[in-house]
């Protein structure tokens, strides 16, 4: 038995990510961590993962729904959801420095879910992620907009920043992914 593990763990380990599911090439992005010089490649740390990715801002009036994306991260990362906070200043709200956004989140909020260095959320500067968001949803209209991405890639559902993490809407739409 423990024979037969060995070869197929080392069988499966040499594989390819491909291998296992295809990544769609618009997740298959790296991005560098918040106040880190790390990088995660979407693809490889969250293949076959249910996706909610939310654009965030550390100075803006929906902050305090860091804490609620943290419940939903609790909840849900054992079942396989991933939450990825994408910080941005498109709307003019985010902190001065990535120090302090990082302050915000990971001090004042407890974050402990991904979140990513700023990038451009919206309009002709957006990042390529958000633009191919864009083409299967909408386009953030305000910080805290939710994407919930099914672990394919092709399926997107907007929840806008209005919509608590801690909805039910929510986390019926996460449910149902999972």
């Amino acid at each position: 038995m423990n024979i037969l593990r060995f070869i197929i763990i080392g069988f499966i380990g040499n594989l390819p990510l491909k291998a296992f599911a295809e990544c769609p090439n618009w997740l298959n992005q790296t991005f560098r961590q918040l106040h880190s010089t790390n990088e995660i490649s979407l693809c490889e740390q969250f293949a076959n993962k249910p996706l909610l990715i939310v654009n965030t801002a550390s100075h803006c009036g929906f902050t305090h729904q860091f804490s609620g994306l943290e419940a939903l991260h609790q909840r849900y990362k054992g079942q396989g959801l991933a939450i990825i906070g994408f910080s941005s200043n498109d709307f003019r709200q985010e902190a001065a420095s990535e120090e302090k956004a990082a302050g915000i989140c990971y001090e004042n909020y407890g974050v402990t879910f991904t979140m990513m260095a700023p990038i451009s959320v919206k309009g002709q500067n957006a990042h390529p992620l958000f633009k191919a968001i864009a083409s299967k949803s909408q386009t953030p209209s305000w910080n805290f907009n939710k994407f919930l991405v099914s672990a394919d890639g092709e399926q997107v559902i907007h929840f806008g920043t209005s919509i608590s993490p801690t909805s039910q809407q929510l986390n019926s739409a996460i449910q149902s992914l999972l």
